[in-house]
């Protein structure tokens, strides 16, 4: 790993407070996070559309299954290969796309790639046999790779794609939930996982005037191949003579701008916020990497990260990566013993500054332009938005057909040519929206998109309305027979890598059901108590992050500079980003002892 050497020299805390502040305040403006309703809005909800797999008209389904899961991502396949391995029959998986894949089926943006090591992103690689051919494999292969998952545990044939649902609802007298799809199906179930993932609400900005764009228009999450040409990986060939405009630097932008530079006549960037983008270092898989690899070594590997992530003393770091450098040191910074809280946060600052120092001089030696490399320069701290990590990113702007336009307040309005940025029009035959999804921190009632009604008529959208209530994040009391992978915002822990995070809630999931089956339980519920008690936990544990956060340049990691409107209910179990290893220790003993403390049972017989 070449990572350019992080230095704090020439830190001035009050010079580096006021820059940081002035850039932050050119960005915190008023309808800074508008969005779209692409539920309600008739003009922009065609964004959403597949223009991957064609919808086939089907009649409607009725059938009675064991279980439902929502979602056929990297969470939805594990939870059903775990359920699989615990001697559940009937399982049916529904997802609005058109196949398995998750944000992978939609994310086939030209230069898609994970950013976490594929070597604990993938899931499963010793089930399948299956070794990653790149460190950072592509979006094609993990979609492949899914895809194997579901056909090695046979979650395929049985799958409702291109299918909503709309609603769920307890039947108390069947003891079994109903599901209604936006295509007439009515599927009850035994037990309901809810596997939407962190991030599968597609975003869309308000921009004035974007209904009078006269050129052609799509989101990175649903790339139209059919107008640009070419693939992924293959040159975009019908871009040879066309303006493009692609609005967003985020981790998904910086992916797309080599390509789109290679293949368009003209290519506009248009920059509300600079990433810190390190090095990436992606490359081939050594030949001989599988060799010696004992049993168990994928969650060995995860657990170096994590514990990496958090802090803990490792031996070795065997990712040796932008994350492990980088973002475990601003993390954790070290503290010497008998030093003051405000010498603390400083030292804390001054790393930081050392690492966001080396990030910028990155810029420096990348890009020609003097003028291009400022506005590139991320002023800020790094803990305030979500790294990246990419290598042919800067060098595309040195380019003559690529041009950086800064916008940090956004875009003035949208003509029929075109953006308009502080009075300039910028005219296009193409608009590219890289604006990502809606944050992980987005409410579970909302990233479901369906109505959940449980015991009583109450809604899930009702219950959580003033923050999560949940036992271990994934089950809720009124909610009976109904489990949630875990996820940021519903008390459960953080993982840099979600695909660990998804292991572990899959294997809880599995395990779980597995003993409720065993034991014959019709009906679970989760206690009162154990409720009250694993909530007030949450609470407890919280840190408000506002004095820190309040600083940051707006982003998703601070509620786009609301860090004050945090719910403590919506936190951790532990500190900050959660007590990952002691969570994953209370799960698994909870298991072990088989009394599913804190449940209500009912082993009444099957009323169906």
């Amino acid at each position: 790993m070449a990572e350019p050497e992080s230095s704090s020299e020439g830190f001035d805390q009050d010079a580096v407070h006021e820059k940081y502040l002035a850039e932050r305040d050119k960005r915190l403006v008023p309808h800074r996070a508008d969005i779209r309703d692409l539920e309600t809005d008739e003009y922009f909800a065609r964004y959403r559309d597949d223009p991957f797999t064609q919808t086939e008209q089907r009649d409607p389904v009725a059938d009675d299954v064991d279980v439902v899961i929502v979602g056929g991502g990297i969470a939805g396949v594990q939870v059903g290969a775990r359920l699989r391995q615990a001697g559940v029959g009937r399982i049916r998986i529904i997802d609005r796309a058109g196949g398995i894949g998750g944000t992978w089926y939609w994310n086939r943006y030209p230069g898609v790639m994970c950013d976490i090591e594929s070597y604990i992103y993938l899931p499963m690689l010793e089930e399948l046999d299956y070794i990653p051919t790149e460190r950072y494999c592509s979006g094609d292969e993990i979609r492949r790779h899914l895809e194997n998952i579901a056909q090695k545990f046979d979650l395929t044939d049985d799958a409702l794609f291109h299918t909503g649902v709309t609603r769920a609802a307890w039947q108390e007298d069947t003891a079994r939930w109903r599901i209604e799809t936006d295509q007439g199906d009515v599927v009850t179930c035994r037990w309901y996982v809810l596997a939407v993932g962190i991030l599968n609400l597609l975003k869309l900005p308000v921009i004035p005037g974007m209904q009078e764009f006269g050129g052609h228009s799509f989101h990175t999450a649903r790339w139209d191949y059919g107008y640009t040409g070419g693939g992924p990986r293959q040159a975009l060939t019908g871009l040879e003579d066309k303006v493009v405009g692609l609005i967003g630097t985020g981790a998904t932008g910086i992916q797309c701008v080599a390509p789109l530079a290679q293949s368009a006549r003209q290519l506009f960037v248009f920059q509300r916020t600079p990433s810190a983008i390190g090095e990436r270092g992606n490359r081939p898989t050594d030949s001989d990497f599988a060799e010696g690899l004992a049993p168990g070594w994928q969650r060995a590997r995860m657990d170096n990260f994590q514990s990496i992530m958090l802090g803990r003393p490792t031996e070795v770091d065997e990712i040796d990566d932008g994350w492990t450098h980088h973002y475990a040191a601003a993390q954790n910074a070290p503290r010497v013993e008998g030093m003051s809280v405000a010498d603390y946060m400083r030292s804390v600052e001054e790393l930081d500054y050392g690492i966001m120092e080396s990030h910028r001089h990155r810029v420096d030696e990348l890009v020609a332009d003097p003028t291009t490399a400022e506005v590139l320069k991320p002023y800020y701290r790094y803990i305030c938005k979500r790294p990246c990590f990419h290598d042919e990113y800067f060098p595309a702007f040195n380019l003559p057909n690529v041009t950086l336009v800064d916008c940090p307040a956004g875009m003035d309005r949208m003509s029929e040519q075109g953006p308009v940025v502080d009075g300039q029009q910028y005219a296009v035959d193409c608009l590219i929206y890289g604006t990502g999804f809606e944050a992980e921190l987005t409410p579970l009632f909302h990233r479901v998109g369906q109505e959940i009604v449980g015991r009583e008529g109450v809604t899930l959208a009702d219950k959580w309305a003033d923050g999560a209530s949940s036992l271990f994040g994934m089950l809720s009391r009124g909610f009976p027979n109904m489990m949630v992978m875990p996820a940021p915002g519903q008390q459960a822990v953080v993982t840099v890598n979600y695909t660990q995070l998804a292991t572990l809630g899959a294997e809880f999931i599995g395990r779980a059901i597995g003993q409720l089956q065993g034991r014959g339980v019709q009906v679970f519920d989760v206690s009162a108590r154990a409720e009250e008690e694993w909530t007030q936990s949450i609470v407890d544990s919280f840190v408000d992050p506002s004095a820190v956060l309040s600083a940051c340049t707006p982003s998703r990691i601070n509620n786009e500079g609301h860090p004050e409107t945090m719910n403590p209910r919506n936190g951790n179990y532990g500190r900050r980003l959660g007590d990952w290893f002691g969570y994953r220790h209370l799960l698994e003993e909870w298991l072990e002892a088989g009394c599913l403390e804190g449940l209500e049972l009912d082993t009444r017989a099957d009323p169906r």
